[in-house]
């Protein structure tokens, strides 16, 4: 017989996004959990909760709180939530010093306690803060990756889905850039079930579309009042924790580090990838048309001043 060993995946900070991502986690019984914020009884409380939860649901998996990261040794992956959220007015950049600060110290627990782990950021300014954590971990770039553009094209399809009238899952979507009002979503890569999305919409609207994917986040920032999404960022984490776990070699936009590709040298940047084991396999360098490069040139540069400010 072979031996099984169950993965260890460890959410760090138990707020909106962490503790929904520890549930999502739980509920497809990809591993045993271990959810960490500095909050006394926060973390401890929501993962008994959970675990209350898993005999309805029916999947056996162990879920551990805590305030200190003894309990995190030899996890595979990691998803790195902790951070203040934006509150209306704020931009995700307005968060860069105090993140980073928490973002830095984190990555460098974990690379104590689990120096083969992968680590999967959600924290903002989403692209800065990848740079933190791969400067804070020493980790090679492959295992430090950024999780944006799986939502960012979550919420493009949605809107999209919306439009026509069709279900989201039969929208085949991409984007690139960063994180943030610069990011750039691809008409030119988008389909339904392999029609070009074209043939629903007409340009101009489609470009109403694409304003509103890029302001997403800050939309429903307006509308809650006291907090950021968390359902949809938790759910895109929880996919690509999937991705890698199950090895599935998936294609995903993922904010990776880029050496040379699409031009950029030395930046996280939102791009194409395949998504294994090993964490990003593969960057994909499409092609893009001029008017796609100079747009993905302007959100390089406005990743590289939240860069520099560091």
């Amino acid at each position: 017989m072979t031996s099984f060993t169950r993965k260890k995946i460890t959410v760090v900070g138990a707020g909106n996004v962490g503790a929904t991502c520890a549930h999502l986690l739980a509920l497809r019984e990809l591993g045993d959990i271990v959810l960490v914020d500095i909050a006394e009884g926060i973390p401890q409380g929501k993962a008994l909760d959970i675990y209350e939860s898993t005999p309805i649901d029916a999947v056996s998996v162990k879920i551990t709180g805590t305030n200190g990261y003894d309990e995190t040794k030899n996890s595979d992956i990691v998803i790195i939530t902790a951070g203040v959220p934006r509150k209306p007015g704020m931009s995700r950049d307005d968060l860069l010093k105090i993140n980073a600060g928490i973002v830095s110290g984190v990555s460098k627990e974990i690379a104590k306690t689990s120096p083969n782990a992968i680590l999967i950021i959600v924290s903002n300014p989403l692209d800065a803060m990848c740079h933190v954590a791969k400067n804070a971990s020493g980790f090679p770039k492959e295992r430090v990756m950024g999780m944006a553009g799986v939502l960012d094209t979550a919420r493009y399809r949605s809107f999209l889905a919306m439009e026509i009238g069709c279900s989201p899952d039969d929208i085949q979507a991409l984007l690139l850039g960063g994180h943030g009002d610069t990011m750039v979503p691809l008409p030119s890569c988008t389909t339904v079930q392999g029609i070009p999305v074209s043939f629903f919409i007409k340009p101009e609207r489609l470009q109403q579309i694409v304003d509103r994917a890029k302001n997403g986040g800050a939309e429903i920032v307006n509308l809650l009042k006291t907090g950021s999404a968390y359902y949809a960022p938790a759910r895109s984490a929880v996919e690509m924790a999937e991705a890698i776990i199950k090895d599935q070699k998936k294609i995903r936009p993922v904010c990776a580090y880029l050496e040379g590709e699409f031009g950029y040298n030395g930046i996280y940047l939102g791009v194409p990838v395949m998504l294994g084991a090993k964490g990003i396999e593969k960057v994909f360098e499409i092609p893009l048309t001029d008017n796609e490069k100079t747009q993905l040139d302007n959100s390089y540069k406005a990743v590289k001043s939240l860069v520099d400010a560091l």
